[in-house]
């Protein structure tokens, strides 16, 4: 059995910066009893889920500013899988609510995929990742986000062919919106598949 006292451990912790986003600023003691520090972003769990429409095989997918992919690429918008920070404890009921503000979307059964760090680097976010039917008839109103948030959401249905298409060539710039992708593919390559 390990020494436990030997395991990397955090040494101590301070809060540099607290706004819309969390900074810390963290000392770690390594194996050997030296120290280094580290900063990380911390700001909680995050929920996203890859909506589909199995019978008219189209995805809906929201655009929205994302202010670092804004400074990086100069891109006003990003195409995205819904997603958002957890307000609550469940993170099933956290991707049904984002679904609701963001594309006023009434999703069915939630296909559980990944509970994964985002950026292991520098972030403690861990996001859940869930892949959910719907139907047209799911369509409760138009989303948008909420108002408050100055998200100004725009919702679109894309065919997953097209989708396909837009992942084979690296044009699907999001992370959690390809890894949702590739993995509706995976588990449902008849959704991608000519119509006979």
């Amino acid at each position: 059995m390990a020494d436990e006292s030997a395991l990397p451990r955090i040494a101590h912790r301070e809060t540099v910066y607290d706004g819309w986003g969390r900074m810390l600023k963290l000392q770690i003691r390594l194996r050997d009893g030296s120290t280094l520090t580290r900063e990380v972003e911390d700001h909680g769990q995050a929920t996203g889920v890859l909506a589909y429409d199995p019978e008219r095989r189209v995805a809906l997918l929201v655009r929205q500013l994302r202010a670092a992919v804004l400074m990086t690429t100069g891109e006003p918008e990003v195409l995205e899988a819904i997603a958002g920070l957890l307000d609550e404890d469940d993170p099933e009921a956290g991707a049904r609510r984002e679904a609701d503000e963001e594309a006023g979307l009434r999703l069915g059964p939630l296909e559980r995929v990944v509970c994964a760090h985002s950026m292991p680097g520098i972030s403690s976010e861990r996001i859940h990742l869930f892949l959910a039917s719907y139907t047209a008839a799911d369509r409760t109103g138009q989303g948008g986000g909420v108002e408050t948030e100055g998200e100004n959401i725009t919702v679109s249905e894309i065919p997953l062919a097209e989708l396909a298409r837009m992942a084979d060539e690296g044009r699907v710039p999001d992370m959690k919106t390809m890894l949702l992708v590739q993995t509706l593919r995976l588990r449902r390559p008849d959704l991608f598949a000519p119509r006979a």
